[in-house]
C-alpha cells in the first residue's frame, strides 16, 4: 500500500508541475508521424498555442538539434495574439533535426509589472521589494542557466543590492532593465513544461526547394535525325541549357533498351528495324538499371557529362523507372520478383485501354521481399556514386508506400543532399502521402488548373494549407507524356502564359524540350506528342521562328535576381477585376524584396482590369505614392494612390512584372 501511495503522489506532484498547456502545435504532421520540411539557411515558422492560469507571464523557448545529438538550441518565442507563439529559426546543415517546445512561468517579470503597478498607483513596495530581492538573490546562487557571462553579471547586480541603502536605491536596481534583461536570460525555470512530443525535422539543400528544370531526350541531341545522341552531344547543348538560366538537367533513362515486343513510332506495336524503342522499356541483354545504353556512350562519357554540367551550375537528374523489358536480365535471375499468368507467360504493364507489351512490372512482396527492396537501393546508390543527386521516380503511386519510406530514408541517411521528384498524377491523398514518406518535390496538377478560380483556389491550398509544410510541388508545363490541350489549341502566347506562371507561382518549375520552340503538335483528341521522342530519334532547330527563349531567360533569371522569389509560400493574391487576369505578389518578410505580377490567362484577346497596389503591406494610406520597376523594361515609375489600371495583350506582352521598391529603399 506504501508503494502505491508513493506512486501516486508522485504522479500527482509530476502533474502538477506541468503547469503550461502548449497545444496546436505547427507544424506537426500526422501527430509527429511524419518530418516537416525546411531548406538550410531559410527562416522557417514554428508555432504553438502556449498559456497558464492567471496573469503571470510565461517564458517560451523552441528548442531544436540535429538529430542524435543530445544538446539543444534554444530559440526564443514571440507572443503573437491569443496565446499565440511564434519562432523563427534557421538550421545551418542539410541533415534530419528534431525539435520541441518549453515554457514556465516568468516569476520575475510577473513581480515587476505588479510592483510597477502598485507603485503607479502610489502604494508601498516595500514587502514587494523584498520578494523581489530574494527572487533575484536566489537565481544569482541557484542558477545554471544563461551564459556565464550572464551569470556573472547577474551576481554583481546581487551585490548591488547587498549594498543598497534603502528602498528607493533597491527599486533602483531590481527596476533596471540590465536586472530585467539578466533575469530573462539566467531565471530558473520552475514549472516548467515541454512539449511532449519531440517531432522531426528534415532540412534540405536549397535545390530541393527552388530549382529550375531542363528535360531532354539525349539520343535527339545529335541534329540528325539519323544518328543517335551520345553524352558528348549532350555535352554540346550544355552552354544552351546554362544560358537560359536552368539549374537542373534532367535525363529519361539512359538504360540499354529492350528488344522484345518493341514499340515503333507513335506508339505502334510494329517496330521497324530502325526504331529505337522507348527508353521506359528498361533492360537488354547488356544489362538493366545499372547499365548504359551503349549507343549514348560509356561510363567515362557519363562521368564528364556530370562534370561538365556541374560546371555549368547544373545537376543532373535521373529518372528511376522501376520497371522492365521482357529482356531485362532480372526477369531470368530473379523470376520471384514478377508475376506470372497461369501459362506461364509473363504479364505485362496494362493502364487499360493503354497496353505496355514492352514492359512489365516487379512485385515487391512475397518471395520479392527483402533481395528487390535492397536491389532497387543499391541502384540508386549505384548512380548517387557516380555524381547524381536528383531523382525523378517515375510513377511512385504505384508501388507500395513502405517502400519508399525506406529506400528514401536508407538513401538520404548516407547521403542528405539526395532529392527524389515524385512523377504521381493521381488522387491528392497519395500524392501528399507520397510527399510525407520522403519524396521533396511533387509533380502537382497545375497543369491543368488554367482559370483564375482554379490556380487561386489550388495555389492557396498549397500555400496555406498544412500540406506546404511537407509537400513542393514541382510546376513543369508539359511532359514527353503530357502535350496539355492549353498549349495545343492556343498557340505562341499559351506557351508564353503557362511558363510565366510555372516560373512565377512556384519555387520549383520545369520543362520538356521543345517547349521553348512552342512545340504543340498531338495525337489527334489526346494530350500527347506527334512523333514523340519516346519512340523515335528527332531534330531540332533551336532557333527556329516563334520560339519563347528570351521569356524563358527572363524568367530564370528573375527567379534568381530577386530573393522574394526563392519562396514559395510567400505567395499573396491580390485584386485585380477581370476574371481572365491572375494578380499575385511575393515579398520576403522584411519587405527587402517585394515583386508584383500580373497574366492574362486568355490567350486569344487583349483585356484589362483596375487592380489595387498593396500600399498597406508598407504601412501607406490609400493616396499615397509607391515607386516601381517595370523588370521587363528596367523603366522606373511611380504609382499614385491604390487603384490603378493595367491592359495585357497576349499577342504583345501577355505579363507584367514589377519590383515595388518599400518607401526606405530606393533603386
Amino acid at each position: 500500500m506504501v508503494a502505491k501511495a508513493e506512486t501516486s503522489e508522485i504522479r500527482l506532484h509530476r502533474l502538477a508541475e506541468a503547469r503550461v498547456a502548449i497545444e496546436g502545435v505547427m507544424p506537426q504532421i500526422d501527430g509527429g508521424r511524419f518530418p516537416a520540411k525546411a531548406v538550410v539557411a531559410e527562416p522557417m515558422a514554428f508555432e504553438a498555442d502556449i498559456f497558464c492560469d492567471g496573469h503571470t507571464p510565461l517564458q517560451v523557448v523552441f528548442l531544436w538539434r540535429p538529430k542524435g545529438e543530445r544538446r539543444w538550441e534554444e530559440t526564443p518565442m514571440r507572443l503573437i495574439e491569443n496565446d499565440r507563439w511564434r519562432a523563427f529559426a534557421e538550421f545551418p546543415e542539410n541533415r534530419a533535426y528534431e525539435y520541441t517546445f518549453m515554457a514556465w512561468p516568468d516569476r520575475f517579470r510577473g513581480w515587476r509589472e505588479e510592483i510597477i503597478k502598485k507603485h503607479g498607483a502610489g502604494q508601498s513596495v516595500s514587502l514587494e521589494l523584498r520578494e523581489g530581492e530574494t527572487l533575484l538573490m536566489r537565481t544569482a546562487g541557484e542558477s545554471r542557466i544563461g551564459s556565464g557571462g550572464d551569470r556573472t553579471a547577474l551576481r554583481a547586480v546581487a551585490q548591488e543590492l547587498r549594498n543598497a541603502h534603502d528602498d528607493g536605491d533597491r527599486f533602483a536596481v531590481l527596476m533596471s532593465d540590465h536586472a530585467m534583461v539578466l533575469m530573462g536570460r539566467c531565471g530558473l525555470r520552475e514549472q516548467a513544461t515541454r512539449y511532449p512530443l519531440v517531432l522531426p525535422l528534415v532540412v534540405d539543400r536549397e535545390r530541393a526547394a527552388f530549382g529550375a528544370w531542363y528535360e531532354l531526350m539525349p539520343r535527339s541531341q545529335s541534329g540528325d535525325p539519323d544518328r543517335h545522341g551520345t553524352f558528348d552531344d549532350v555535352i554540346a547543348r550544355l552552354p544552351y541549357i546554362h544560358d537560359l538560366g536552368f539549374d537542373v538537367l534532367y535525363l529519361p533513362p539512359i538504360h540499354p533498351i529492350g528488344s522484345a515486343n518493341r514499340k515503333g513510332r507513335n506508339n505502334s506495336l510494329i517496330a521497324e528495324p530502325d526504331d529505337p524503342g522507348s527508353p521506359y522499356a528498361i533492360g537488354s541483354k547488356e544489362g538493366g538499371h545499372d547499365a548504359l545504353h551503349g549507343e549514348l556512350g560509356s561510363f567515362d562519357d557519363f562521368a564528364r557529362l556530370v562534370s561538365a554540367a556541374r560546371e555549368h551550375g547544373l545537376d543532373v537528374a535521373l529518372d528511376f523507372a522501376i520497371q522492365c523489358s521482357p529482356d531485362h536480365p532480372w526477369i531470368r535471375e530473379h523470376p520471384e520478383w514478377f508475376d506470372w499468368r497461369p501459362d506461364g507467360s509473363l504479364k505485362y504493364a496494362e493502364n487499360p485501354p493503354k497496353k505496355y507489351e514492352d514492359i512489365v512490372n516487379v512485385h515487391f512482396y512475397g518471395d520479392a521481399l527483402p533481395s528487390l527492396w535492397l536491389s532497387l537501393r543499391d541502384v540508386v546508390l549505384f548512380w548517387v556514386e557516380r555524381g547524381v543527386r536528383i531523382f525523378r521516380v517515375d510513377n511512385p503511386h504505384t508501388k507500395p508506400l513502405p517502400f519508399w519510406e525506406w529506400m528514401i530514408g536508407e538513401v538520404t541517411a548516407a547521403h542528405p543532399d539526395v532529392v527524389f521528384l515524385s512523377e504521381a498524377f493521381t488522387r491528392p491523398k497519395m500524392m501528399k502521402r507520397l510527399a510525407k514518406v520522403g519524396f521533396q518535390q511533387s509533380y502537382s496538377y497545375f497543369t491543368w488548373r488554367t482559370t483564375k478560380a482554379e490556380l487561386t483556389e489550388y495555389l492557396t491550398e498549397l500555400t496555406t494549407t498544412e500540406c506546404r509544410h511537407y509537400m513542393r510541388p514541382n510546376f513543369f508545363v508539359n511532359t514527353p507524356d503530357i502535350n496539355p490541350h492549353f498549349l495545343q489549341e492556343n498557340g505562341r502566347p499559351g506557351f508564353r502564359i503557362r511558363a510565366f506562371l510555372a516560373a512565377t507561382l512556384a519555387g520549383n518549375w520545369g520543362m520538356y524540350n521543345g517547349f521553348e520552340l512552342c512545340e504543340a503538335e498531338a495525337m489527334p483528341g489526346k494530350e500527347e506528342y506527334l512523333n514523340s521522342e519516346k519512340y523515335q530519334i528527332r531534330a531540332w532547330d533551336w532557333d527556329r521562328p516563334g520560339h519563347i527563349k528570351s521569356d524563358i531567360r527572363f524568367l530564370n533569371e528573375m527567379r534568381r535576381d530577386y530573393p522574394a522569389m526563392r519562396q514559395f509560400t510567400n505567395l499573396t493574391f491580390y485584386n485585380a477585376w477581370n476574371e481572365h487576369i491572375l494578380y499575385y505578389g511575393k515579398r520576403t518578410s522584411d519587405l527587402s524584396s517585394v515583386l508584383l505580377f500580373a497574366v492574362t490567362l486568355d490567350p486569344r484577346d487583349p483585356q484589362g482590369a483596375h487592380f489595387e497596389v498593396p500600399l498597406w503591406e508598407f504601412g501607406l494610406p490609400d493616396h499615397a505614392t509607391l515607386e516601381a520597376v517595370d523588370l521587363v523594361t528596367g523603366r522606373p515609375f511611380a504609382w499614385q494612390g491604390k487603384v490603378q489600371h493595367m491592359w495585357l495583350d497576349p499577342h504583345d506582352r501577355p505579363y507584367m512584372a514589377w519590383q515595388v521598391l518599400a518607401p526606405q529603399v530606393r533603386r
